[in-house]
């Protein structure tokens, strides 16, 4: 498990998703320039990120030949990209797509969707339900949209399930500017919640964020890759650019042997607790269940 990563840190323009695709092209030639194996793109990056009305608009569904057209590119580099699905029972959702040998390997769509301050997503968009591995010939990968990985039972699940890196696209509007700090407070929050996920999921970590303005909002940019320390790798500033690491087995092996937090992470206890909480009358039952089984054996 050795891949060259491209993080392609664009400016998308808002609603369009035609020249959105042509500019995916474009950043899909450089990366494979530096011969990316895998090639990331930020959150809604074929539709842009205040979309509001324009949502049902613009929405497509995965079998939409722009989706498709991208899909077809990752014949020459596994691509994760993002845009406004519409689901067969007309719901409409936050999705990244990973694509790779030209089909579609997995859809992420955003399970947890903020609902404050500027954000309205719970307004247009549906919520996904399932957080589950992408299962690549470079490894097993944990997608999370931007909000999700604020969650951390996200990437909990995510490291239980065994992702050896977690791909994070974002759209993340700058946030408490003071000209009294080097940076930004959500470019401060973000980098503390990365390497948080890297350290603590033992795992690599992709961020990719978008930049430009939309509706008055500026996109900062700063998308990262954290080894499975927690250490920075490589860092984009706030304008468009591409971003290349090198992701290999080597870090990640080394993380899990030195302290081995995923052998002791007790999935079952934590299925126990929620159960009691929940008052989960299945979960109780099996629960009784399995406890009557270890008695009898």
């Amino acid at each position: 498990m050795t891949v060259s990563v491209a993080l392609c840190q664009l400016r998308p323009v808002l609603g369009d998703a035609a020249q959105n695709l042509a500019a995916h092209h474009a950043w899909l030639d450089r990366a494979l320039e530096h011969k990316a194996g895998l090639a990331i793109f930020p959150e809604l990056s074929l539709h842009g990120y205040f979309l509001r009305d324009l949502t049902q608009e613009v929405a497509i569904p995965a079998t939409h030949q722009v989706v498709q057209d991208l899909v077809a590119r990752s014949r020459d580099c596994s691509v994760v990209f993002g845009f406004v699905e519409e689901g067969e029972d007309h719901r409409f959702y936050n999705t990244a797509v990973f694509a790779e040998d030209g089909e579609i390997k997995h859809l992420h769509r955003k399970v947890h969707l903020p609902d404050y301050g500027i954000f309205e997503e719970g307004r247009y968009f549906a919520a996904g339900n399932r957080i589950e591995l992408v299962h690549s010939k470079y490894g097993k990968f944990g997608l999370m949209i931007c909000e999700d990985a604020w969650h951390l039972s996200t990437g909990w699940l995510h490291f239980t399930q065994g992702a050896d890196a977690l791909i994070l696209p974002s759209a993340s509007p700058a946030r408490g500017v003071d000209i009294e700090e080097t940076e930004l407070s959500s470019q401060a929050s973000w980098n503390t919640l990365v390497q948080a996920h890297a350290l603590f999921f033992q795992s690599w970590v992709f961020h990719c964020n978008r930049v430009g303005f939309e509706d008055g909002a500026m996109f900062w940019g700063g998308s990262s890759v954290l080894d499975p320390f927690g250490e920075p790798v490589a860092h984009a500033g706030q304008e468009e650019e591409l971003v290349i690491a090198q992701m290999d087995v080597s870090p990640l092996r080394r993380a899990r042997m030195t302290t081995p937090l995923r052998r002791d992470a007790k999935p079952e206890l934590i299925r126990r607790q929620l159960a009691r909480m929940l008052h989960d009358p299945d979960a109780l039952a099996i629960q009784r269940e399995e406890a009557s089984s270890e008695a009898e054996e």
